[in-house]
């Protein structure tokens, strides 16, 4: 079994799941008795335990250093930013690498709810987990 295997698994799921949908408060009325909630994302059940998993690979293998995810990207001369994280080559990248990436992704959400989102909605978070499965055939 390769390393990556528990993560590169949810390749068949992120085509066929919809990953996830913003919650738009569209009934309350913006008063101070009737506020209105703020938007957020509501993760699908796949995403979710993508999440778990991701975080725990982190746990399990700590050889990778992955708490430092920033430091690996700006080794590997990537910003940590949406624009910059979604258009790195990993063709050529290690799995530390694309790992900091993913664990990058993860973080990002949590400063800008929704990143996490449009990197599984615009193939980024595949082609990552595509290359993952490279490296575990390798």
């Amino acid at each position: 079994m390769g390393v990556y295997k528990v993560l590169t698994d949810y390749l068949a799921n992120i085509e066929q799941d919809s990953c996830g949908e913003w919650i738009i408060d569209r009934k309350s009325k913006g008063t101070a008795e009737d506020p209105i909630q703020m938007p957020y994302v509501s993760y699908s059940r796949m995403v979710q335990r993508f999440i778990h998993d991701a975080h725990e690979f982190m746990d399990d293998h700590p050889e990778y250093e992955l708490t430092h995810y920033s430091d690996i990207l700006r080794v590997n001369g990537i910003e940590w930013g949406k624009q910059s994280m979604q258009e790195v080559d990993v063709s050529t990248r290690d799995g530390k690498c694309v790992m900091a990436l993913i664990i990058g992704a993860l973080r990002a959400d949590r400063f800008c709810e929704g990143v996490l989102l449009s990197f599984f909605e615009n193939g980024t978070m595949a082609k990552w987990l595509l290359r993952l499965k490279e490296i575990d055939g390798e």
